[in-house]
């Protein structure tokens, strides 16, 4: 069992930075911008993200000083080499998905649009998702089941479930069979990302594979006034990412570390 203190302090950064992707706040309270056709809501949230990490950062310093998040150079290309190419071929077939089903694009976004929506907010969300469901959350769960059998596999579960719950909130203006769907794979994305993380213990390398996901799925829509998700990439999303989760639990019982 970890030290009590230390997951207390773990428990709370958790809480802070999951409160605060979700609520924009305390970013909505004070920063709103304008620039070309960039929906402001991408500025506020990215802001947020920076506060989120400056928090994370103190936190790291101050309270946790020997934990270990896995942001480090070693094991990166390899990890990304043995594990990704499964997420390229779904972001590949996602994203025809996408064309097809938006198909003809009825809007004509700036590059700096498809820059900022489809890539850079992106990272933030990759690089803050990960940081607290993978780097903090899973770590600690990890840590409480202990060396009880499974306890890997449980933790990438657990934390999986959370996020994929997670989802449910900002898809709530969506059709309900695009809520469940969302819920479903956003779970399974979850599995992967945390059973890439379990065998690399390195956080960038679930953070990149997160950033090409999300974009293969969003910069085709900067090119339509549609925020609806077509049948044709709904399935495709669905089945894809869950077959990465699948993929996910074959990685971690595969020469499970515990």
């Amino acid at each position: 069992m970890t030290d009590r203190k230390e997951s207390v302090i773990v428990v709370i950064l958790t809480l802070v930075m999951t409160f605060m992707e979700m609520s924009t706040l305390p970013a909505a309270l004070f920063f709103n911008i304008e620039i070309k056709d960039i929906n402001p809501i991408y500025f506020t949230l990215m802001l947020d993200f920076l506060l989120a990490f400056v928090i994370c950062w103190l936190f790291k310093k101050f309270l946790i000083k020997d934990w270990q998040f896995g942001l480090r150079s070693k094991g990166l290309l390899t990890g990304l080499k043995k594990y990704g190419l499964p997420a390229v071929i779904a972001t590949v077939m996602v994203t025809i998905a996408f064309c097809i089903g938006l198909m003809p694009f009825d809007n004509n976004p700036t590059i700096w649009r498809v820059i900022i929506e489809g890539v850079v907010y992106y990272i933030g969300v990759g690089i803050m998702e990960e940081l607290y469901l993978r780097g903090l959350l899973q770590n600690i769960i990890e840590k409480w089941f202990g060396e009880r059998k499974n306890a890997t596999l449980y933790a990438v579960l657990i934390a999986s479930l959370l996020f994929g719950l997670g989802h449910i909130f900002g898809a709530l203006e969506q059709p309900i069979i695009t809520v469940i769907a969302k819920t479903v794979w956003a779970t399974a994305l979850g599995v992967y990302f945390g059973a890439v993380y379990v065998k690399t213990r390195n956080l960038w390398v679930p953070v990149i594979l997160h950033l090409i996901i999300n974009s293969g799925a969003a910069i085709p829509f900067c090119f339509s006034a549609s925020n609806q998700y077509p049948t044709i990439a709904l399935i495709t999303c669905l089945v894809s990412y869950t077959l990465l989760g699948v993929y996910g639990i074959y990685i971690v019982k595969k020469n499970p570390e515990r």
